[in-house]
Order: C-alpha cells, then sequence, then structure tokens
C-alpha cells in the first residue's frame, strides 16, 4: 500500500532552532568539523575520546545522541571563477578534473524524549502508526534545559581543540524552493546531488529510495562485536617495523570505506539507577538458572563483570547502536558492496548482519529529528567508554581559506588541496617564521615538489631567488620567462652589479653591498682592510656615479669604473695628497686588472643584458661548473646575497623567497656560513622566507651551520622518503625534534602509494604542532616543466624550439604523452577484459 511521504514524516516543526517531532521529541543539530584522517598521535585519540565520554555524560536522562557521518562518492570539479590563471595552474585544472574522491560530511544530533514518551521496537514504530499531536506539551523550563545541556556538550567538544561545531539554520535543516534541507537529503539520499530530486521509498525488498538499492549493516548485538575496543588502532599498511601508525577504531567505517554510505552512531543515556537495578534483577535470574545451562553461567559472568565494573569504576551504562547503510546506484553492485562493507567490518573483528525485517524501521530513525523512536530491541547495553570507541573520529583532508598556498593531494585519494605553509601557521599561532628545511635523499621527488611549491609562491607575487647546483630549475626559469645564471664555455656567467635600475639612484645599501664586493676582489679572506681604504673606495663611487649621471652615453659596469679609477681618481688622490699606505691605488687596479676588458674574467662584472634584478620575479644562479672555482664562486655567492639582500630590504610588502640547494655546503667553505645564520634569523622581518634543501642525512648531522642556524630557525621541516635511513631514523629525530607521531608519518612516505598513479609522498610538519603526508601529484604539462631527466629535458627543448616556445612545445609533447598512456590503458583492458 502506497502512503504520502508528508503523512509519515515524524517532524512536526521547527522552533527555536530545534527540530519537532509528532512525539513531542527535542532534537539540536550540530555540523561537526572533524580532524583529518592520519594526524592524530595515540594520546591525543585518547584525549578526543575522553573528550565524547565527558560530553555524554553531560547530557540529560532520556536523551540520544545521534551522530551521522556521510561519505558520498563525489568527483572534483575544476574552478572556473579563475581567469588570470597560468597555463600550469590551468593544465593541472584539467589533470584532475573528475578525481574521485569521498565527501564527508559530520552531523552531531541531540536529542530529548518528553518524560512520558513509550520506547519504540521494530513492532512498533511512527513508520506504522504516526502520531499527529505531541503526548507532551513542552514547557518553556524544559526547552531552557535542554538547549542549556547542549550548550554545555558543544562547549566541551570545543574546548577540547580537535572539533569545531556550528548549529544548523532552519533553512538547511527544512528544504528551500531550490535546495534540499538535511531531512530531505537524508529521506532521498539526495547529498551531492544537483538541485532538488524527490524519490519514492520502497521497503517491501530491502531498502530502495528511487533508482538507489541500499543496504543496511547494523551493529545491534554484542555477541557480533570484538571483544576488545579502543580509541585507536594499528593501521598496517603505514606501520613498519620501527613504528605503529595509529588510525580511529572506527575509520574502517568512515574515511577508509570507499562506498557511498552513512555511519550511524546512536547512543541512549538512561537512567543509570534503573538500569543496575534492571541488570541486578537479570542477575538473579540467570543465577538460579545457571545450573541449567552452561550459556546461562557464562551470561551470569558477563553480568557479573559489568555491573562490577560500573559501580566500581563509576561508568555510565548506556545503550548504544550503530549501523552502516551504503548504496549503489545498480542493483548489480550490491554484491561488490557487500563485499566492500562485509571485509570492512571484518578488519574490525566485527561480524557482518545485513537488516531485513528491521531494516525500515532503523532507517526511518536515522531521519534527523527521529532518533528518539529508534528500536530499543536493536540496541545492546554497554558504558559510555565503549560506545564512544565506535564514534568515527577523523575526516578527509581540507583545504586552506588562505589566499596562498600550493596544490597537494589528499593521500588516500589523490584529490587536490590547497595548503597554506607559510601565513596561516603563523595567524594560527603554531610558528613563528616562514623558514623552511627540505630534507630528500635522490629520487625521493624532491626537486618536483620543490618546482611545485616555488612555481605557487611565483604565481602569488613573490620574489623568488634559486641558488641550484643540479639544473632542477631550468625548465620553469623558461617557463616563467626568469632569469638563469649559469656558467658554460660558450655562455659565461655574467652580472652587473654596478647597475642601478630604473630609477638610477645610488642609496646607502646599494653602495655598500658595492665596497664589500669590491674589497672581497681586492682583498685576501685573512686580510684585514685599513679604514682609510675604505673611505677611498666610498669616495671613488661617489665621484663615479655622479660622473655617470652627467655622461648619459657610459652605461654603468665595472669597466666603466676601472677606467674611472685609472685615469680620473687616481689624479683627485694626487690632489689630496693620499699617500700609498692609505690607499694604494697601483694595487688595487692591478689586482682587479683580470676583471676589465681583456682580462681573464673581463665578462663576469660587466653583463649588458638580466640587469634589473631587483625587478625581475624569478633569478635562478645555477653554480655546478664553479662549486669549486676559487675565483668565480666567491664572487658569485657575494653577488647573490647582495641581490637577496637587496630584495629583502626595498621590496616593502612583497614576499620573497632565496632557496638554497645542495650550494649552501659550498657557501659555508667559503666563509658564508654568517652570512646563513644572518638570513635565516632576519629574513622573517622582512616578509621573507630562506629554505635550504640538502639530500644526505650526514650533512644535517655533521654541520654545525644547520644544526644552530638552519634548523633552530626552520619552522616548518619537509621531509621526503627516508626509508632508506629508517634504522638510523632516530638521530634525525631527535635532531629534528619529531615526535613519535611524526616519525610514524615520515616512515609511512611512499609506503602503499596507488600503484595505477605516478606520484611521490611528501611530509609537511609545522612547528611540531601540526604534521601532515601530502601526494605531489602532477599533470602531464607540470611534469615536462619540472622533470630533472635529460633525456626529457632534450625532447621538451627540441619541442620548444619546434613550435616556438617552451608552453607550445610542452603541450604539444604532453598531448602525446596523454595518447601514448590512452592507447597503453586500452590494450591492458583488451589483454585483460573485466
Amino acid at each position: 500500500m502506497e502512503k504520502l511521504l508528508d503523512d509519515l514524516l515524524p517532524v512536526l516543526d521547527i522552533e527555536h532552532g530545534c527540530i519537532l517531532s509528532k512525539q513531542g521529541d527535542m532534537t539540536m543539530v550540530f555540523q561537526a568539523e572533524l580532524p583529518e584522517i592520519f594526524t592524530l598521535s595515540d594520546p591525543q585519540y585518547g584525549a578526543f575520546h575522553q573528550t565524547w565520554v565527558k560530553a555524554l555524560r553531560m547530557l540529560p536522562v532520556g536523551s540520544v545522541f545521534q551522530k551521522q557521518d556521510w561519505f558520498i562518492d563525489s568527483r572534483y570539479s575544476p574552478d572556473l571563477t579563475r581567469t588570470d590563471a597560468s597555463f600550469l595552474s590551468r593544465s593541472s585544472e584539467d589533470f584532475f578534473t573528475g578525481r574521485p574522491f569521498l565527501d564527508h560530511s559530520c552531523y552531531v544530533m541531540l536529542t530529548k524524549k518528553p518524560l512520558d514518551r513509550k520506547l519504540s521496537s521494530s513492532l512498533f514504530s511512527n513508520l506504522i502508526r504516526p502520531s499527529l499531536v505531541p503526548q507532551q506539551t513542552l514547557s518553556t523550563q524544559s526547552l531552557h534545559d535542554f538547549l542549556d545541556s547542549a550548550g554545555q556538550f558543544r562547549r566541551i567538544m570545543e574546548d577540547s581543540g580537535f572539533v569545531k561545531m556550528r548549529q544548523l539554520k532552519e533553512q538547511e535543516l527544512f528544504s528551500q524552493a531550490h535546495t534540499s534541507g538535511l531531512i530531505e537529503k537524508y529521506c532521498y539520499l539526495t547529498a551531492g546531488d544537483k538541485g532538488r530530486l524527490i524519490r519514492d521509498m520502497h521497503f517491501d525488498k530491502g531498502i530502495q529510495i528511487g533508482d538507489r538499492f541500499c543496504q543496511l549493516y547494523s551493529l545491534a548485538d554484542a555477541a557480533d562485536l570484538p571483544g576488545l575496543c579502543s580509541p585507536s588502532v594499528t593501521y598496517e599498511r603505514y606501520s613498519t617495523d620501527k613504528t605503529k601508525f595509529s588510525t580511529g577504531f572506527a575509520s574502517q567505517l568512515g574515511q577508509l570505506l570507499n562506498c557511498n554510505h552513512i555511519f550511524n552512531q546512536f547512543i541512549f543515556i538512561e537512567d543509570a539507577d534503573k538500569t543496575l537495578k534492571r541488570l541486578e534483577s537479570k542477575r538473579l535470574r540467570l543465577q538460579s538458572l545457571s545450573v541449567y545451562a552452561r550459556e546461562n553461567s557464562l551470561a551470569l559472568d558477563a553480568t557479573n563483570e559489568f555491573l562490577n565494573e560500573a559501580i566500581s569504576q563509576q561508568r555510565l551504562p548506556v545503550k548504544a547502536h550503530f549501523n552502516v547503510l551504503a548504496w549503489t546506484d545498480s542493483q548489480s553492485g550490491l554484491k561488490e558492496l557487500k563485499s566492500t562493507v562485509s571485509s570492512a567490518l571484518a578488519q574490525m573483528d566485527i561480524a557482518a548482519k545485513v537488516e531485513t525485517t528491521g531494516a525500515a524501521q532503523i532507517f526511518w530513525a536515522g531521519i534527523p529529528g527521529n532518533a528518539a523512536d529508534f528500536p530499543i530491541n536493536e540496541t545492546f547495553d554497554t558504558f559510555a567508554e565503549q560506545a564512544a570507541c565506535f564514534l568515527n573520529l577523523e575526516s578527509g583532508y581540507r583545504s586552506s581559506d588562505s589566499p596562498v598556498g600550493m596544490r597537494l593531494g589528499d593521500r588516500l585519494t589523490g584529490k587536490p588541496v590547497h595548503v597554506d605553509i607559510s601565513d596561516e601557521p603563523i595567524r594560527m599561532g603554531i610558528c613563528t617564521n616562514r623558514n623552511k628545511f627540505i630534507l630528500g635523499p635522490s629520487g625521493s621527488g624532491k626537486s618536483f615538489f620543490t618546482n611545485h611549491m616555488v612555481r605557487s609562491y611565483y604565481e602569488s607575487g613573490a620574489h623568488i631567488v634559486l641558488v641550484d647546483v643540479g639544473h632542477s630549475y631550468k625548465g620553469l626559469c623558461d617557463m616563467v620567462g626568469g632569469y638563469y645564471f649559469t656558467y658554460d664555455e660558450n655562455n659565461p656567467i655574467k652580472f652587473n652589479p654596478f647597475y642601478l635600475g630604473p630609477t638610477g639612484q645610488l642609496d646607502t645599501e646599494k653602495k655598500e653591498s658595492i665596497k664589500t664586493l669590491l674589497l672581497a676582489l681586492w682583498k685576501k679572506d685573512d686580510e684585514v682592510f685599513r679604514r682609510s681604504e675604505y673611505v677611498a673606495l666610498s669616495n671613488a663611487l661617489s665621484l663615479y656615479y655622479a660622473n655617470v649621471n652627467k655622461k648619459a652615453a657610459m652605461p654603468p659596469s665595472f669597466n666603466s669604473f676601472y677606467e674611472f679609477v685609472r685615469d680620473e681618481f687616481t689624479i683627485i688622490l694626487k690632489q689630496d695628497k693620499v699617500k700609498d699606505q692609505d690607499f694604494d691605488i697601483n694595487n688595487f687596479l692591478y689586482v682587479l686588472m683580470p676583471y676589465y676588458k681583456g682580462g681573464e674574467f673581463d665578462y663576469l662584472l660587466n653583463a649588458t643584458e638580466n640587469l634589473d634584478l631587483l625587478g625581475e620575479r624569478f633569478i635562478v644562479f645555477e653554480l655546478d661548473n664553479i662549486k669549486e672555482h676559487p675565483i668565480l664562486f666567491p664572487i658569485v655567492t657575494i653577488i647573490i646575497m647582495e641581490v637577496f639582500i637587496s630584495k629583502m630590504r626595498k621590496l616593502e610588502g612583497i614576499r620573497k623567497i632565496i632557496l638554497i640547494e645542495e650550494a649552501w655546503k659550498a657557501i659555508a667553505k667559503e666563509g658564508m656560513a654568517e652570512y646563513i645564520k644572518y638570513l635565516f634569523k632576519t629574513v622573517r622581518k622582512f616578509f621573507g622566507e630562506a629554505i635550504v634543501v640538502t639530500q644526505e642525512v650526514e650533512d644535517i648531522i655533521s654541520s654545525p651551520i644547520v644544526k644552530q642556524a638552519i634548523i633552530n630557525n626552520s619552522d616548518c621541516k619537509i621531509l621526503l622518503d627516508q626509508s632508506k635511513y629508517q634504522n638510523k631514523f632516530d638521530q634525525i629525530q631527535e635532531l629534528l625534534g619529531l615526535t613519535e607521531k611524526e616519525k610514524a608519518l615520515v616512515l609511512s612516505v611512499n609506503k602503499a602509494n596507488d600503484p595505477l598513479r605516478k606520484y611521490k609522498e611528501v611530509f609537511i610538519s609545522l612547528g611540531g604542532t601540526l604534521s601532515r603526508v601530502y601526494r605531489t601529484e602532477v599533470s602531464p604539462s607540470e611534469y615536462l616543466a619540472y622533470t630533472t631527466e635529460q633525456t626529457e629535458k632534450i625532447k621538451v627543448a627540441e619541442y620548444s624550439k619546434k613550435y616556438g616556445s617552451i608552453e607550445n612545445g610542452i603541450r604539444v609533447l604532453a598531448e602525446e604523452m596523454r595518447s601514448r598512456a590512452d592507447k597503453q590503458l586500452f590494450h591492458q583492458t583488451v589483454s585483460h577484459p573485466c
């Protein structure tokens, strides 16, 4: 017999933000924001569990706690609002469009039953016999008492710091003209659907909502539950011989259950004294019957243990029920669905029970606001501590609302998430600086991650200075049109530190940096310069630039400065009667002659292109070919430092980033250790970030510079695959100050990657407080821009030349890669048909 839903719906109205049922039940609904999966440690799981227990104790007798976790199979949709996206950003959006993931929503519903409300059962439910009028008129005082209890529950939960709760408004509960409310979403299973969609409900053969075929698995009998439960369990996929990786006890029924499903959790708060009296009566009956059957004897022992624990440890006895409502769009998919859910239950040591007879009543009681009508015969007696173990404690990865950051992937599915590891941690108070320390051995995906991070910063408007020794950033530099300084015989590295930029103004800082360079060229490291020499150089620079301003045809360079000192400043010194012991100009000119035209290094300081280093936003200094050169390397490092310090001090309100790859070891050898220390301690004051990248563990342990300056002043620590070092990871853990949970996260990196996708994982720790493992998964176009494989770099260069630009070359090459991948997948499908 068909009936209209409006006649059967147990909800009467919404008053004072509460759902009022036709039986007189009041329900307050909150949307909860749970911690992200894999981010809590064992002690944190324990603390979170205790928070739930404390909050449950605040609920009055006759209350029902219902937690409803929705997991909807969704697809990633691109952001179509951005019109200024770069080529690589658009490629990334296209690549991830349609990526499947589970979209999680969590609702906490607190229901207060009227005092004289009758208990429901599978035989009697308001689905069968709805009431038109509440059985009890709710007084103002009872409403205030309920609101007060709900408020205390919410405060306890939010004060823990693990969860945020927001009360749902009337328009979010009841459907509006073009949007479905929570009640309708549950009844029609329309969460994730666009617009409103009404479906028929059939209960004659299980549960069928329109074209959705449902199965309901219940945890209603204590005999089917595991013998032991705890707030957390070991997740074997990410555990190692050295570490135990933990996840929530019920996570197998939450984020780890990969299908459309709702995980319903019910806890009924009853009068503890009445419950204990009822169990005492049951104990006496069992005692009398224990001699007749062993089952009675075992039940007697269990009842005795329950009563002893309740009294000795002041436990709160409750009734509980948990169920999983899973669905599929085709009847043929029910078999696979059953296998998936049964496997998840088996991993929790739970016997799977598919509800048939009572499925309709259990489903009906899950309607928001109708928890009080749950069939009481489908519950089991337990304590609040044990019941709270079965609550889902985790959610999926969330994107940051910050305007800056980078795109990384959710660890389980690869869904793109926006991650801010610079500004947001400082606003949250968990970091005091933006500096970063990156550790990753060769082949761990370090170059891909750093390329991806640097590009994200560049596209947010930052100025980037990169110091590299392996040509890892050539493709990205060409893509963004930056300056790439490198050395080879045909095109040696060139600078012009005398260039003053578009303004042409010589300020004190620029003057000091040029003097530092000239003194470094003139004097040895162990040779002290006199005050008179310093003053003479200062006067020479002032007079030189005054002369440059007069002669517009004379561009500033080392050549013209050398000629000015040789031809004009020498005369000025003679007129001022400056003695050689105060400033030996002949010695100065002789020592600096190799850098003047015709000299061995005349190219180094006389560049005529790539001059505006202050205004250029992306600069790469590739030092691979000169890192052992006794002359070039010290000079280049001084110029690099001068470039970044100039940006740091002059570009106010603009983010500045210096990333030093393996070159920091060579820089330290050349007496630049003090500069690195200064940089890491000072850069935060100028809206800057200093990032150091290294490969080997020994570099960290052996270098006092890294230990004292870099690590201590880097609140963000980024580690890639450390599996080869797991037997000596204790040293790294102690040095970096990682917790046991962070150690487990680091050693789980790349341990259970999806074999069908190409990516590497990365561990990020922010201030030792927030730690995550993300995927670094990029589109084919990004891959080609970041690749360090020589054959691929040559191919990119060939296509770039052939098609007129690196963007066009990468676009064509990426399309060929996709085409080959599609053909390969097709042949695999034909060879191994399903």
